[in-house]
C-alpha cells in the first residue's frame, strides 16, 4: 500500500485540466499533467485492502494497489513494469477507459476513491520520456504466420502479444489509416494522435506489418488469408450502430455517432472534406441521444464547432442516492449517505434527465450497440 494512513489525511484531488476558453480554440487534449508531488499524495489514499475490488473493476486485472504503492515510494519504473504486466497500452486506457476501476474502489464506499486514471497515465508517460518504452521484438520467430483482422484496440493488443511469442503478424484494416476505433472513433480532446502514432512506431520496430486499406471479403479475399496464414484473429469490432425505430427517424439531420466522429477526426487528421458531406454542428440545437462515453466523445466537437448549447440525454433511469447503514456511537445514532457519494448521485441525476428545450436542428445517436 502507500501510506498507512494516507486515506485518512489526504483528500482526492481532481486531475488539472486547461481552462475552459483555450480548449474551445483547438482540439488538444484538456488534461494537464499531473503534479509529481501531489500525485505522490494520490498515489499515497490507496489503502491496504482486504479485498482490492479494483482489481475486479478492472476489465485487465491490473494490479493496482501495487503501482500506486510503487509511484508513492517513486520506484517509477518497478511501477511501468508492474503497469505493463497487464495492460499493452496504458497510454490509451488511460485517457480512454471510464474508469470502472475507481467506481470500486473501497475508499469510495464513504469517501472518494483513489485517482488511479492520473497515476495510470503519468507512470506511462513518464515511461516514454525516460526511454523506458521501447520495441520489443522476439528473441526468435517460430515461422508461424497470423492475420489479424482489425487496428483498433483489440487487433493491436492481439498482434504485439502474438509478435512477442515470436509469430509472424500482419494487420489488417479497412480504413486507410492504422488504429480503428482509435484513430477514427475518438476525437483529439481525449486522446491526441500522436499517442496513438507513438506506439504504432514501436511495433513497427517490433516486427508487425501494418496493412491498410484492406477491406476483408472486398480488396482481400477471405480464401487468401486461409492460404497465406496459419491462423486468423478476426478483430474487426461492432460497426453496425444500434437503431431506434421510433417515429421521425426518417427526418434529416439525425446521424450516427461514428458518422460524426469519423467525419471530425479526419479533418483533424488533415483530409480534405466538402462542406455538403461533412456534418457540422455549426449554429444548430444538437441533442445528443446516449449520455455514455460516445455521446461524450460527440459533446466535445459539437460544443467547440456550436455557439448554441447542446442537450445531452440517457435512457437510463437516474441512479437513486445510496444511503450508507445507520450506525450508533457513543453520541447516538449517525447515519447516513457520504457527501462525497451524494455528490456523485446528484450529478448521476441530472446528466440522466433529458431537459426540456426547442427541436433540435440536428441529433446524434450514440447508442452503437
Amino acid at each position: 500500500m502507500g501510506k498507512a494512513t494516507g486515506f485518512l489525511e489526504i483528500k482526492r484531488k481532481k486531475w488539472p485540466t486547461r481552462p475552459v476558453d483555450e480548449r474551445l480554440r483547438d482540439w488538444r487534449e484538456i488534461y494537464l499533467p499531473f503534479p509529481g508531488d501531489e500525485l505522490k499524495k494520490q498515489a499515497a489514499r490507496c489503502m491496504d485492502c482486504g479485498i482490492p475490488f479494483c482489481h475486479q473493476g478492472c476489465p485487465l486485472g491490473s494490479i493496482i494497489p501495487d503501482w500506486n504503492d510503487l509511484v508513492y515510494r517513486e520506484h517509477w519504473q518497478d511501477a511501468i513494469d508492474r503497469l505493463h504486466a497487464t495492460n499493452n497500452f496504458p497510454e490509451f486506457t488511460g485517457r480512454l477507459c471510464p474508469a470502472p476501476c475507481e467506481g470500486s474502489c473501497v475508499l469510495g464506499i464513504n469517501d472518494d476513491p483513489v485517482t488511479i486514471k492520473a497515476v495510470e497515465v503519468t507512470i506511462i508517460d513518464r515511461a516514454f520520456d525516460e526511454g523506458w518504452v521501447v520495441p520489443e521484438p522476439p528473441a526468435a520467430r517460430t515461422g508461424k504466420k497470423v492475420a489479424v483482422v482489425g487496428s483498433g484496440p483489440a487487433g493491436l493488443a492481439a498482434a504485439e502479444q502474438l509478435n512477442r511469442a515470436g509469430h509472424l503478424v500482419t494487420v489488417f484494416e479497412r480504413a486507410d489509416r492504422i488504429g480503428g476505433l482509435l484513430r477514427y472513433g475518438i476525437p483529439e480532446f481525449k486522446m491526441e494522435k500522436r499517442v496513438l502514432e507513438r506506439r504504432l512506431a514501436l511495433m513497427d520496430k517490433a516486427g508487425v506489418v501494418f496493412r491498410p486499406n484492406a477491406d476483408i471479403g472486398r480488396s482481400v479475399r477471405s480464401a487468401d488469408l486461409q492460404r497465406e496464414f496459419d491462423a486468423t484473429v478476426l478483430a474487426c469490432g461492432a460497426g453496425a450502430p444500434r437503431d431506434l425505430t421510433v417515429p421521425g427517424r426518417e427526418l434529416s439531420g439525425i446521424h450516427f455517432a461514428m458518422e460524426y466522429l469519423t467525419l471530425s477526426n479526419r479533418r483533424c487528421e488533415g483530409d480534405r472534406i466538402d462542406d455538403e458531406r461533412f456534418i457540422s454542428a455549426e449554429g444548430k440545437r444538437v441533442v445528443i441521444i446516449g449520455g455514455g462515453d460516445t455521446g461524450a466523445d460527440c459533446l466535445g466537437p459539437c460544443t467547440a464547432s456550436a455557439p448554441r448549447p447542446s442537450t445531452s440525454s440517457s435512457c437510463c433511469p437516474a441512479r437513486p442516492t445510496p444511503a450508507r447503514p445507520t450506525t450508533r456511537g457513543r453520541s447516538g445514532p449517525t447515519s447516513s449517505a457520504s457527501p462525497a457519494r451524494t455528490r456523485r448521485a446528484a450529478s448521476a441525476s441530472t446528466r440522466c434527465r433529458p431537459s426540456a428545450s426547442p427541436g433540435p436542428a440536428a441529433a446524434w445517436r450514440s447508442c452503437t450497440g
